[in-house]
């Protein structure tokens, strides 16, 4: 079963294949009106569940939308209308849609319960996004940074902020594709020493670097991201701000990344916090080209698991 469950669990060369496949299905779209299906029309006659136990807009809509681009169905149920893992085990819900839809992507909380959908699903399943990480996100970031500025591969990206979910899959995707990284923020929101030591392991670099003007020096690309959860407390909140402060990403602190660096966030942004109008509006700024590769990234990944 191909399922894509995170980036550094597919092989690179699948990885690079996928983005591909990617920019060619995207290239094709160019000048048609945007309800046009694809003319391959891959997933004609098939069923796609859509799981959001987590609340969504780009990820529903980029993917119902990918789905039906691609001739297929979907069926979108949320965490109230499925109640996993709550009366019926995981592995139970899993086998049945297995016999209703011909692939499965979910958005939930815990890894725990994406992999054992996995386990015990007979069609694929793809993580849309869990607390641990969110690799959808980051095959679109990859795809758009080399939309702009070519291969990614020996580039330094530079993280600001919470070592968080979209962090993590960053840190598989420096593994797999071959660049730097540089983690940026406070010590209490470092990303999970584990994932670090996984991209070291492929032979790139991952530095911690506290002061985030020496972070961003000869940066290619500088990522932020929300700095608090719709589900943190206000005091969590509150707390959270006073760490993440000097870590706000704006002109100044540009001003000493390459003058091409590209900024990312993948949305949605609490505009003045974690960065800047100045930054999310500027000519270097690619958050939309971002936002709208997720549907072409990720109709690549439906293709990839169904082998299609």
């Amino acid at each position: 079963m191909t399922h894509f469950l995170d980036i550094h669990k597919t092989d690179a060369s699948a990885l690079r294949d996928i983005l591909t496949k990617a920019q060619a299905m995207k290239d094709a779209r160019l000048g048609q009106p945007k309800g046009t299906p694809d003319k391959d029309a891959a997933l004609e006659g098939r069923m796609v569940a859509l799981i959001f136990e987590k609340p969504s807009t780009r990820t529903r809509v980029s993917f119902d939308v990918g789905v039906r681009q691609l001739g297929g169905e979907t069926l979108v149920l949320t965490g109230s209308e499925m109640q996993l893992g709550h009366g019926e085990t995981i592995g139970d819900t899993a086998q049945v849609l297995s016999r209703y839809v011909d692939l499965i992507m979910i958005r939930t909380f815990e890894e725990d319960a994406l992999l054992e959908l996995a386990d015990h699903a007979t069609v694929p399943v793809i993580n849309g996004l869990t607390n641990r990480t969110h690799p959808c996100q980051i095959m679109a970031d990859v795809m758009t940074f080399e939309e702009h500025r070519g291969s990614i591969k020996g580039k330094k990206v530079v993280w600001a902020g919470d070592g968080n979910n979209v962090c993590a899959s960053f840190l598989h995707a420096a593994g797999q594709f071959g660049f730097d990284m540089v983690f940026t923020g406070p010590e209490t929101l470092d990303p999970e020493a584990e994932f670090v030591e996984l991209a070291r392991s492929k032979g790139v670099s991952v530095d911690v670097i506290r002061d985030p003007v020496q972070a961003v020096q000869g940066a290619d690309l500088v990522v932020a991201d929300t700095w608090v959860s719709m589900h943190d407390s206000l005091t969590t909140k509150e707390r959270r701000h006073n760490q993440l402060g000097p870590y706000q990403v704006n002109a100044e602190l540009m001003s000493h990344a390459k003058p091409d660096a590209l900024f990312m966030h993948c949305l949605p942004a609490h505009r003045g916090e974690e960065a800047t109008n100045e930054v999310m509006d500027s000519a270097n700024s690619v958050i939309f080209d971002e936002a709208e590769n997720r549907l072409h990234a990720q109709k690549a990944i439906m293709r990839y698991c169904l082998g299609l």
